[in-house]
């Protein structure tokens, strides 16, 4: 099929995020679309350092480029980057390179490559919609977050307005204020508590510069051409709905879950495009392979997510003493400031029953028979996973949207439990417990069950994901067309 549309996507240079926006540029690509991906130069080579210098060589049809991220080079070339420094780089110092490259792309646009069309980037590059007011062209904001996680951010001006952030000093993270306060004023976000809000509005400092930076990305969201977020309208039909009725938001297509229908459609050369920047070990489905169906706990913080050592080791006493079987993904800078060191007698105790990785196939581990839960960090890409997996969870959130969809895993769609921020391994080894052996665990299953029905419902002919994309693709070409 000639590529008529040609699409330029970029994600915030972030592992969840790039793997999320890639699973999107695929889907785009099935449909007949010409893709040029944008990494971050410290990222391009982080995936060629783990993938190979082939991996990124990319198609006729389906190209890598890169933009520099403006900070100076880390002493580690394969750490996760300080998030808030991206947050204030990117805004900062990427749209002069972002300019530029998509002038390079239109300047050598031939019968083959096509001139850009439209852009897809990540809602936290909002300086892309700059660039694409500057040459006319369509900006899709895509964001690779819950819905109702995004509307939570949304109302931070709200809340700044209302006198509830910044917090009047620490006191307040300990003094009930963070249980009791119920933020009930958001179209269709019910049940939230303030510690249930996206972890951003824990701060004393009036000018944190966090909360500018999203107040300011969040605001501009209004100025794209539609919205896109990975999720399906059953999920989170209440807060979709309200909010079509309530806010002047841009057109909003619901496209998830990405991985369930890149996962359908038949494979072709890009689907060996690789975004992981870990190495992955596949000896753990294996060793997965000779367990009982059912009799395994996942373990996985993410790529982000660091803990101290005594919240390791309680963990890892907690899953010990659980007695069920565990895959646990101890990734190399999981322990802040040192390497995470389990205690000798640990590995003694769990011999047969437990497994440690440095990182592995997440999807293809939670669709093993014999994976029975996940122990997460919440991060929107493992929630869905594990939903379209059937698959109930053990809840630890970390930061940024995690406690949001903590929240609604737990009181809203039925298939989580928290664990408490300071961890405890008696707390850790009773929920594990309930997981497995449970009248909860059990109830939490047969929703994950029902969740995995509808997800499969979404992605079908005329569901509610295939239907989006069916409107995204005819955006782009109509806009297009009215350019030419």
């Amino acid at each position: 099929m000639e590529k008529r549309i040609h699409v330029v996507c970029i994600p915030f240079p972030l592992q969840s995020h790039i793997t999320s926006m890639m699973k999107l540029a695929k889907i785009l690509h099935f449909r007949g679309v010409h893709i040029t991906f944008v990494n971050t130069k410290f990222n391009h080579q982080r995936l060629l350092n783990t993938r190979g210098q082939d991996s990124l060589t990319g198609l006729p049809d389906f190209r890598f480029e890169t933009i520099p991220d403006g900070l100076p080079p880390p002493t580690n070339p394969n750490a996760t980057q300080d998030v808030l420094s991206l947050c204030v780089s990117t805004q900062t110092n990427c749209l002069e390179p972002f300019r530029n490259l998509i002038q390079k792309l239109n300047n050598s646009a031939d019968s083959n490559v096509p001139p850009v069309s439209c852009i897809v980037s990540d809602g936290f590059l909002s300086f892309t919609l700059q660039a694409a007011k500057e040459f006319g062209l369509p900006d899709m904001t895509y964001w690779p977050v819950s819905f109702c996680a995004f509307i939570c951010l949304l109302h931070f001006p709200h809340l700044v307005q209302r006198g509830l952030v910044p917090l009047k000093d620490e006191s307040y993270l300990t003094n009930g204020y963070m249980e009791n306060t119920l933020i009930d004023w958001i179209p269709g976000v019910k049940d939230i508590r303030f510690r249930d809000l996206p972890s951003f509005v824990r701060t004393v400092d009036p000018n944190d510069p966090m909360m500018d930076f999203l107040i300011r990305e969040t605001k501009r969201t209004y100025d794209a051409t539609a919205l896109i977020f990975n999720t399906f309208d059953a999920l989170e039909m209440e807060v979709l709905d309200a909010v079509k009725s309530e806010l002047s938001l841009p057109p909003i297509y619901t496209v998830g879950p990405l991985h369930s229908l890149l996962n359908q459609i038949p494979f072709s050369e890009s689907q060996s495009l690789g975004t992981n920047m870990w190495i992955e070990d596949t000896k753990c489905l294996e060793w997965l392979d000779s367990k009982e169906p059912n009799s395994v706990v996942y373990v996985n913080f993410g790529s982000v997510t660091v803990m101290n050592t005594q919240q390791l080791i309680e963990f890892a006493w907690g899953l010990a003493n659980s007695k069920h079987n565990f895959l646990w993904i101890i990734r190399p800078d999981l322990v802040v400031g040192e390497s995470a060191t389990l205690p000798p007698e640990f590995a003694e105790e769990i011999k047969e029953r437990g497994l440690i990785a440095n990182w592995c196939p997440q999807e293809d581990v939670l669709n093993h028979a014999s994976i029975a839960g996940f122990l997460t960090h919440c991060g929107w890409n493992s929630i869905l996973e594990s939903l379209c997996c059937g698959a109930p969870m053990i809840c630890w959130p970390f930061f940024a949207d995690q406690q949001t969809n903590c929240r609604y895993l737990c009181k809203h769609w039925g298939v989580g439990m928290e664990i408490d921020n300071n961890v405890k391994r008696d707390e850790v080894e009773s929920l594990v417990k309930e997981l497995m052996e449970g009248e909860k665990g059990k109830n939490m299953k047969k929703k994950a069950m029902e969740w995995k029905r509808k997800a499969e419902e979404a992605i079908l002919p005329g569901g509610s994901t295939s239907s989006s994309l069916d409107k995204i693709v005819g955006d782009i070409l109509a806009r297009k067309n009215t350019n030419q």
